[in-house]
C-alpha cells in the first residue's frame, strides 16, 4: 500500500468512526469538498503535510493520533 492509499483510508475510516461524510469533514476542515473528493478518490496523488494538519484540525485531533494508526504501518516505503 503507498502512503497516499494509507492516507485514503485513513480518512475513511475517521468519517466512519464520526458518523460524518467526507463532504462535511471538507467544511470542518475549511478545505473545498471537490479538494476533499480528489484526495478520496485518488486525483491528488501526494497530498501535503499541510492540507492533513487542515483535516486534523477539522476532527480536532493531533498530527500524531491522526498518523499513530495501523494503516501506516503498513505502508510500502520506496526509495529513489
Amino acid at each position: 500500500m503507498t502512503a497516499q492509499e494509507a492516507l485514503v483510508k485513513r480518512i475513511n475510516g475517521l468519517c466512519k468512526k464520526h458518523r460524518i461524510s467526507v463532504n462535511h469533514l471538507a467544511t470542518l476542515a475549511g478545505m473545498s469538498p471537490s479538494t476533499m473528493k480528489n484526495i478520496v478518490y485518488g486525483i491528488t496523488r501526494n497530498t501535503g503535510v499541510e492540507t492533513v494538519a487542515k483535516i486534523c484540525c477539522g476532527l480536532e485531533m493531533s498530527l500524531t493520533d491522526f498518523f499513530d494508526d495501523d494503516v501506516f504501518r503498513r505502508v510500502d516505503q520506496e526509495v529513489d
